[in-house]
């Protein structure tokens, strides 16, 4: 009796520590597995992939089985499985679990290289910002980040967003577009990391007067998020390249184009001027893209 009791203890202890819920189903056995194997620190975690599928299957907590186990298909270089059980499963979760499952899509799109697709969904997610859908009608939402909540509001999330778009059009070396995006993300909630790609963006044009003192603001600490030394490091380092580079005379390649429709402007236009009506009803990044228009392929 002392030994039920005492297996029975552990496994509350279990399912407290690690938030896994209760119970003998197929969702329940897929984590167990799952926890297991990273505490053993084995790699073979198929075991739990084929419960995760059992859950799908079944109809057990689809959501959190999905994701879940797209997160170790990511940790076994599976990523485009990952990719298509999402995209051919999530018509079986709520709609309250559809932003949560593009989160996913666009970390496994960065992780498999997909720039073009990641893209295309984080533009989805700022037109659906503006229209008013995103956390699904509400000012905030609850996010959780290495176990601990806290609360985002809109204006937040399209300031990550901005950001996220902005890397993604610098993996595509169009510095012109993510320019653009970075100012934005800077105008709505500016922190020390966007600005140090702001800064490399604007270095990558050879614009090395404009990205000096953006650089520069990190470094004395006068932007959100520059106490982190890792930023200010990093903004440091910028600054010696952009020195080293003002020496130097070579000739820049041929700078891409805009890639950025005119419904996706407009509509960032629109919620720029909601959330900066201090401002000229015009911004003036976009009378720049208005100028660039006719001259570049969007």
């Amino acid at each position: 009796m002392e030994v039920m009791n005492s297996r029975r203890k552990e496994e509350d202890q279990f399912h407290i520590i690690h938030k896994v819920p209760s119970g003998d189903g197929p969702y329940v056995k897929a984590k167990h597995a799952q926890i297991l194997n990273l505490q053993l620190v084995e790699r073979d975690q198929e075991g739990a992939i084929v419960w995760f599928w059992k859950a799908i299957n079944a109809g057990d907590r689809v959501e959190s089985a999905l994701k879940d186990m797209a997160v170790v298909m990511k940790q076994l270089d599976r990523t485009e499985e990952a990719i298509e059980a999402i995209k051919s499963f999530r018509c079986l979760c709520p709609k309250s679990a559809q932003e949560s499952l593009d989160n996913v899509l666009i970390d496994l799109f960065k992780k498999c290289g997909k720039v073009d697709e990641q893209i295309a969904l984080l533009k989805q997610k700022l037109r659906m910002i503006y229209r008013g859908e995103a956390f699904n009608g509400r000012p905030t939402k609850t996010a959780r980040s290495h176990g601990r909540k806290f609360q985002v509001s809109v204006r937040q999330e399209t300031s990550r967003i901005l950001g996220n778009l902005g890397w993604a059009y610098m993996q595509k070396s169009n510095f012109m577009a993510a320019e653009v995006v970075y100012k934005k993300a800077q105008m709505i909630d500016p922190d020390a990391n966007k600005a140090c790609n702001l800064g490399l963006c604007l270095m990558k044009q050879a614009r090395y007067e404009e990205a000096c003192p953006i650089l520069q603001h990190v470094v004395n600490g006068e932007i959100p998020g520059s106490d982190d030394i890792r930023a200010r490091n990093r903004a440091q380092e910028l600054l010696m390249e952009i020195e080293k580079c003002r020496h130097m005379s070579e000739l820049l390649p041929a700078l891409p184009g805009l890639d950025l429709d005119d419904d996706f402007v407009n509509g960032l236009e629109k919620l720029m001027n909601v959330w900066a009506p201090s401002r000229s009803k015009r911004l003036p990044i976009f009378e720049q893209i208005e100028s660039f228009r006719d001259q570049l392929a969007c």
